[in-house]
């Protein structure tokens, strides 16, 4: 009874172990995947991952890092000179200005955290081979 019970028991955790090796590897699945689709969606912004580092960004339209602060600064002379604001076809205002701002500001964030995540790529990728080459030995020795 004893060696029934210690059996049953080891096969247990073995299936506890291979469910959190399971989801181990779905996880680095998932985050290799969002690593791959950020390199090709923010592939012309990658080259300038040096200096996107949360106080600047990157603006597509003119392929160029623009720094935070000194846009900021564009932005409410806008909004005091109420030049032409060609989004919303009015002239700029403060309100428009403020959206603006904190736009961009999460823009740096996850510009930030789009270079950390390719950059990551490789290592994500040699831990998924060991993670599925232990599964691999284990599944072996059952």
């Amino acid at each position: 009874m004893k060696r029934l019970l210690s059996g049953a028991v080891a096969a247990l955790l073995a299936a506890a172990s291979a469910h959190a090796q399971t989801a181990a590897v779905n996880d680095l699945k998932g985050k290799i995947f969002d690593a791959r689709m950020v390199k090709q969606t923010f592939s012309n912004g990658l080259k300038f991952c040096g200096e996107l580092d949360g106080t600047s960004f990157y603006f597509a339209p003119r392929d160029r890092v623009l720094n935070l602060e000194d846009y900021h600064r564009s932005l409410e002379s806008l909004a005091r000179q109420h030049s032409f604001n060609p989004e919303t076809r009015r002239p700029w205002s403060e309100q428009d200005a403020a959206a603006r701002w904190e736009q961009v500001k999460q823009q740096a964030v996850r510009d930030r955290e789009n270079c950390a995540l390719v950059a990551s790529l490789p290592q994500l990728e040699k831990q998924l081979e060991e993670l599925e080459g232990k599964s691999a030995n284990s599944r072996k020795k059952n």
